[in-house]
């Protein structure tokens, strides 16, 4: 409020009196309904008020036209000191020469007592350098009034014209802005009371505009989010701090839907600078936020989904697989989680049970919480993991499983839960099991996009679980198979002492591998001697394990032959290449000779060594297919790699085997093993290799510990490949269980025959066996005689069995024929294999070898009777 200007100047600032008011504390803030009805025409403006945003002045004018007062505000808006603008003359000195006149005419107008308004343009007054004053408009308002000697003067009240039309163009554009907000706008005073509301608030919280003013936060939010918002608002006053986003959460009237508020607060200043209360905008962010919160589930749904495609189904373990499922939904899908598989599934079923009733036996696989180690208890009684266990036929989850539908479960009152999923795990069409996703209390419910996702993660787990039973299937189809294939029990050989070892690739990894095709084999020879076979078919599953199974009855086959170790791996090399030709052994031969283009055959390629170990001599002969080095140990001496040339492997053809024959000393130590033992990802061939040789160090422990310790000293446990170990440590015949006698090409001979031979039998306290032996054995002299050549080699080897050998110089092998009713001849090989236990002949490298074997008599036994075997060939 401007002062009306009088002799003196009273104060130089037009709000002195207010704050004066309010000296020594905060600046009062006085309300007209706070001011007595009596008091009222005495208060001062309070600072903030219009007068501070427009630029008004007064001067008064003296009866002789001249300036006689001049205000502070005069001052401030023309820019000229009292002591220089009293006794100016206002026309000469503002306006312009064109207008001088007629503001002559209009001086002398006033001064005659006639008051008058208008706009006036006016300039300051040129500046004492020289410099044109700036130009104006100014709207005048003259009163006549009158000295204190009855003179006629003026009072001058000037506003400045280009201040007005901008506080009304800020007016304007202020009251468009808060009245069309799209935002909650409020202005709030000190006292933190609503000065004002625009019509969007308004519409959100109900009545008028009026209705709002003198209202508090408490009146539209609950106590905690008031309290908040209120020290907020303090913050803010005290401060100047804006606020940007901040986020409130209420409820508007007549619903019961929580709303949510993006708000924006800053302080409001008066012309004067002085803080008159806080600026409130608010926008309705609910549907935003829902939004969000939906984008955010569909992000983190996918996230899941993501997770579990790389977490789930990396083992082909079916528990393993069921915990996998566990460890990524709990905690991020829910706080507990349960996997219950089918009783048969586990068991090793075809296909799952999958009963009308849906009531099968079930065994719970796994088990995880995020509250509570306690077994989970979704319905009925809790179940510990590995219990085995069926839902009641009217329980929820019993229909889930009878149907292949998720089933939402209702809380049990007083519990931990509030919230269950029962989801059926279908793969291929075929339920396996049902897995159980449950919230606890102060988690929010499942809703139907949890359910959506829940049956997702359960169906992918089920497809792995489906993948893991027919893997564990064929797996063990084919270590079955494999198993079948090798040598049941502990191997027994002649002269030998035999210990081997064999580990499936799986044996010992937790991630399941296929099975392999290493094998090994002790196969009894003719003449107390033995074949010793370690194998590994290259390639893995039930294809390696069918074409071991086939090499290894090949291997037996042959060996029976009584051929050569070389002899043996040649025939075998083309079996293993008849494998792998849709025609068999000749078509691979042929196609082997044309030019190879395009080969769409399966190729099998196999390592084998092959020794035959005779124990009369304790002499060795080897065969090597590209297969690692047998190891021997000497007594009283290291380890060492027999020097056995390696040779192809089998299926490669076109290349002879070579033989290499070693005398073993009485106790010597031989191992035969496959790659699996001395080779892995982590430790090189060599490096296997030697640690396995440093490992023979006592060839003179029990064969079961030398094993072993091999084992466990070794890297045998990477479940990489199949491991297979044969050991052997000599024991070679005794001189004193070996009858060896030379006789003529003579008849005398077969008397002399039976004659060494009931003499070495009664040696030996064998009286039982001497009349069919010497029976036996001049049946093979005799045939010697008639058909053989050379010298005549009789020789008997007493072990577990007596064996009896006729040695000549012929090629021509006996051949067992059935002798007509009229033959006087031909039943001599007959007999032969009537009386014995077995017998044969083969091949030596100066002629051939008939022998016959007969079991030692124990009383359980009975020896054939000769007589009896006689009358049985008529």
């Amino acid at each position: 409020m401007s002062e009306i200007p009088a002799k003196a100047t009273e104060s130089e600032d037009p709000s002195d009196g207010a704050r004066t008011e309010a000296a020594g504390g905060a600046e009062a803030v006085i309300r007209p309904e706070d001011v007595p009805p009596g008091d009222a025409m005495w208060q001062s403006s309070p600072p903030g008020s219009i007068y501070d945003y427009i630029k008004v002045a007064s001067f008064s004018i003296g009866p002789d036209g001249l300036v006689d007062q001049w205000s502070l505000r005069a001052e401030q808006l023309f820019g000229i000191a009292v002591e220089r603008a009293v006794g100016m003359d206002p026309i000469e000195a503002f306006i312009d020469p064109d207008l001088q006149e007629r503001g002559q005419r209009k001086m002398a107008e006033i001064l005659d007592g006639r008051e008058w308004t208008g706009v006036v343009p006016f300039r300051m007054p040129d500046t004492a350098s020289g410099e044109r004053g700036l130009q104006g408009l100014a709207e005048v308002y003259v009163m006549p009034t009158r000295t204190e000697d009855g003179e006629k003067a003026a009072v001058c009240i000037v506003v400045d014209v280009r201040t007005l039309r901008s506080i009304e163009t800020d007016l304007a554009a202020s009251q468009a802005i808060f009245g069309q907000s799209p935002f909650g706008f409020l202005l709030i005073d000190p006292d933190l009371r609503v000065r004002r509301a625009n019509q969007q608030f308004v519409n959100t919280f109900g009545g008028t505009p009026d209705d709002h003013r003198g209202k508090g936060v408490y009146d539209y939010l609950q106590h905690p989010e008031a309290e908040r918002v209120a020290a907020t608002l303090r913050r803010v006053l005290d401060t100047g701090n804006s606020i940007t986003d901040m986020h409130v959460t209420g409820f508007v009237p007549g619903s019961e839907e929580r709303r949510h508020w993006s708000v924006n607060l800053y302080r409001v200043h008066s012309g004067s600078g002085r803080p008159i209360g806080i600026a409130w905008l608010g926008l309705d962010i609910t549907a935003r936020r829902a939004a969000a919160r939906e984008a955010a589930a569909a992000r983190r749904n996918l996230a899941l989904l993501n997770e579990a495609g790389a977490r789930i189904g990396n083992s082909l373990d079916l528990e393993t697989t069921a915990r996998e499922l566990l460890d990524v939904v709990v905690p991020g899908f829910c706080d507990l989680a349960t996997v219950d598989l089918y009783q048969g599934l586990l068991a090793g079923d075809e296909t799952p049970p999958g009963l009308a009733d849906g009531s099968a036996e079930l065994r719970r696989v796994a088990f995880a919480s995020a509250v509570s180690d306690a077994p989970f208890a979704g319905s009925g009684d809790p179940v510990a993991v590995g219990a085995v266990h069926h839902y009641p036929f009217n329980s929820l989850c019993a229909d889930a499983l009878r149907t292949a539908r998720p089933r939402r479960i209702p809380a049990e009152e007083g519990g931990l839960v509030q919230s269950t999923l029962a989801v059926p795990m279908v793969a291929h069409d075929t339920v396996v099991g049902l897995a159980q996703f449950a919230r606890t209390k102060g988690s929010e419910p499942f809703g139907d996009r949890d359910r959506d996702l829940a049956v997702e993660l359960a169906a992918r787990a089920a497809v792995c679980i489906d993948n893991a039973r027919l893997y564990r299937r064929e797996h063990e189809r084919a270590l079955m198979l494999q198993r079948s294939l090798l040598p049941p029990g502990d191997p027994v050989a002649s002269g030998l002492d035999i210990a081997c070892r064999y580990l499936p690739g799986n044996s010992s990894s937790d991630r399941p591998s296929e099975v392999g095709g290493d094998w090994f084999d002790v196969i009894e020879l003719p003449g107390h001697r033995t074949a010793l076979v370690v194998g590994d078919v290259m390639g893995r599953g039930l294809r390696a394990a069918v074409a071991m199974g086939e090499l290894r009855s090949a291997v037996r086959t042959l060996a029976l032959l009584d051929l050569e170790p070389a002899e043996v791996l040649s025939a075998l090399d083309e079996i293993a290449r008849g494998l792998g030709a849709p025609g068999g052994v000749q078509q691979a031969t042929r196609a082997a000779r044309r030019p190879r283009e395009a080969d769409l055959s399966e190729v099998y390629l196999a390592t084998c060594v092959y020794a035959v170990y005779d124990s009369v001599t304790r002499r060795c002969t080897f065969a090597n297919a590209g297969h690692l080095p047998p190891v021997l140990v000497e007594p009283g001496e290291s380890a060492l790699m027999l020097d056995v040339p390696p040779g192809m492997p089998l299926g490669v053809g076109g290349e002879p085997f070579e033989e290499v024959e070693v005398e073993l000393p009485e106790g010597a130590l031989l191992a035969l093993y496959t790659d699996g033992l001395v080779e892995s990802r982590d430790h090189p061939l060599d490096e296997g290799l030697q640690a396995f040789v440093g490992a023979l160090t006592d060839p003179s422990a029990p064969l079961e510990d030398v094993c072993d310790h091999v084992l466990n000293t070794l890297d045998t446990h990477h479940g990489e490949d199949d491991i297979a170990l044969l050991m052997a440590r000599v024991q070679g015949l005794p001189a004193d269980s070996v009858g060896d006698w030379t006789l003529p090409r003579e008849p005398r001979s077969v008397g002399k025959a039976r004659e060494y031979a009931r003499g070495q039998l009664l040696s030996w306290d064998l009286e039982p066996l001497v009349d069919t032996t010497e029976l036996l054995v001049s049946e093979l002299v005799t045939n010697a005689l008639r058909y053989g050549e050379g010298e005549i080699r009789l020789r008997l080897l007493l072990d577990g069995t007596l064996v009896c050998e006729v040695w000549d110089s012929g090629l021509v092998q006996p051949r067992r024929r059935r002798a007509r009713d009229t033959d006087e001849g031909g039943r001599g090989l007959q007999l032969v294999g009537l009386l014995s236990a077995a017998w044969g002949s083969r091949r030596t490298p100066r002629g051939k070898t008939v022998w016959f074997e007969l079991p030692l008599p124990d009383g359980e036994n009975g020896l054939a009777d000769p007589a009896e075997a006689l009358l049985s060939l008529f």
